[in-house]
């Protein structure tokens, strides 16, 4: 164990502080509209770098970040979710989800997926693997991963850049075509990049805090 880096604030610079946090990621939107216009690799490595501060369970640090910015690899991203997005808008989702889905504008068209700059898949690590090849069984992985995620997403916005939490259904053909282990799970598929010019968002509200929390 070491020392604890930490340097306690004034109940006003705490309350100042996360009222400027809030108020940047109150103004945070998902869109599928992006431009193609070039990201530096730094800040994908930054926003990863962040991601990976997250907390995990036993500290296992389940998690695998692809990024992907080979143009034929992005496209070939494309065709593969799409093939599987037009199975599950034609016939394989239920019209209760299709329903909850339509306010936001989703179809199995993602030009998403050649238009951003980079795509960057999170894998998440079912178990791990010891120096002689053994199982290592990981813990609370789903649970590690979705802080991750979270961690990312904040570090894109924080960036000045946009992405989409993008999940096609199902996802085994992500770890063949990016050539993952047997033991990663595709979670995640984040495009990232600027947003277009002419990019819109859906007309939609988030709940309020009283709709979210219960104090005891």
């Amino acid at each position: 164990m070491i020392p604890l880096e930490f340097s306690r604030r004034s109940p006003a610079e705490s309350l100042a502080t996360g009222q400027a946090f809030y108020a940047s990621m109150q103004r945070r939107r998902t869109t599928r509209h992006f431009s193609t216009d070039a990201v530096p690799r730094a800040l994908i490595e930054l926003a990863i770098r962040t991601a990976g501060t997250a907390p995990s369970g036993a500290h296992q640090q389940p998690w695998t970040f692809v990024a992907v910015s080979d143009a034929g690899t992005k496209q070939r991203l494309r065709t593969a979710a799409e093939q599987e997005e037009r199975a599950f808008y034609n016939g394989k989702a239920p019209e209760e989800w299709l329903s909850a889905l339509a306010q936001l504008g989703t179809d199995e068209h993602k030009t998403h997926l050649t238009d951003a700059p980079w795509v960057v898949v999170l894998f998440r690590q079912v178990y791990g693997l010891h120096a002689d090849g053994s199982k290592r069984t990981h813990y609370y992985t789903q649970e590690s991963c979705g802080i991750a995620a979270g961690l990312f997403i904040a570090a894109v916005h924080q960036m000045g850049l946009v992405t989409l939490t993008h999940t096609p259904s199902p996802m085994g053909f992500l770890s063949e075509l990016l050539e993952r282990p047997a033991n990663e799970k595709a979670m995640l598929v984040m495009p990232v990049g600027y947003p277009a010019a002419d990019a819109r968002v859906p007309d939609i509200a988030r709940k309020s805090l009283t709709d979210i929390a219960v104090w005891r």
